[in-house]
């Protein structure tokens, strides 16, 4: 039997939620113009507006993704302003998004081969709303990627080194066995993800994660290590260090928001 030819799948990363119907009418035009398209929504849960969050789980979702996958994110609180709307290529997927630094870990670490500014009105709606780019230039842009044109025809090549590249989550050495990162998010279980990669905290060790106001936490493998309703840091799936509460919400137990920091120890 011969294999099916698909073509890439669409891969929908927003800010916009589901409650309205935004992500609808954008699968709505994909879907018109690629009816045979499938769509993987990774994500609309991004906290509202912060670029910073979708850039990194973007980043760590993508060893995830399709291969030639064509990511659409639409994190964009410049929406209608000068701001370029940017299609790229790197590592066999395509990706579109604002030029705000949405792409940033894409730019710097995939090579990236090619990237244009998207401006070819035969690609886009012929009549965008100043306010919603999600639906009128990326998700037409992309369904026609996934038709099979090329990425040139949707603009005029730029320099990848001249779009907009924010400052990704890091963590700092503070001195031997010493390391301080912060907090990015938290997810919907109220777990604290942080900037501290997981394999800094090494298992041959002993180690603790230290709060804004002084709470040290075991650093164990998972939930269940801990008795319930006992904090912990344990080693996240986006591979850095997280803090939890057994069967409760550590975002409500510690109330600490995005870029307060955090410290890991060796003991």
């Amino acid at each position: 039997m011969a294999a099916v030819n698909h073509p890439p799948a669409v891969v929908l990363l927003t800010d916009f939620g589901t409650d309205d119907t935004y992500v609808g009418q954008m699968k709505g035009v994909i879907l018109t113009i690629a009816p045979e398209t499938r769509i993987i929504d990774l994500t609309h849960a991004v906290t509202p507006q912060d670029v910073t969050e979708g850039a990194f789980l973007l980043e760590r979702a993508l060893p995830y993704l399709p291969p030639e996958s064509i990511v659409i994110a639409v994190i964009d609180p410049g929406v209608g302003t000068r701001r370029r709307a940017i299609a790229v290529e790197a590592g066999g997927r395509r990706f579109l998004a604002p030029d705000n630094g949405l792409l940033t870990p894409i730019l710097l670490k995939n090579g990236p081969v090619q990237c244009v500014e998207v401006t070819n009105r035969r690609y886009i709606a012929p009549e965008r709303s100043r306010t919603f780019h999600g639906r009128d230039i990326f998700s037409p842009a992309a369904a026609h990627l996934a038709t099979g044109i090329a990425l040139n025809t949707l603009g005029a090549a730029i320099e990848p080194a001249d779009c907009m590249k924010l400052p990704m989550p890091g963590c700092t050495a503070l001195g031997i066995g010493v390391w301080e990162g912060g907090v990015i998010f938290s997810d919907r279980f109220g777990n604290l993800v942080t900037s501290i990669d997981s394999s800094l905290a090494a298992e041959k060790d002993q180690w603790r994660l230290v709060l804004p106001d002084g709470t040290a936490l075991p650093v164990r493998e998972t939930y269940g290590n801990v008795p319930e309703g006992e904090p912990l840091a344990y080693r996240g799936s986006f591979g850095t260090l997280e803090v939890g509460v057994r069967d409760a919400s550590a975002l409500e137990r510690f109330g600490l928001n995005r870029g307060e920091k955090v410290r890991l120890e060796r003991l």
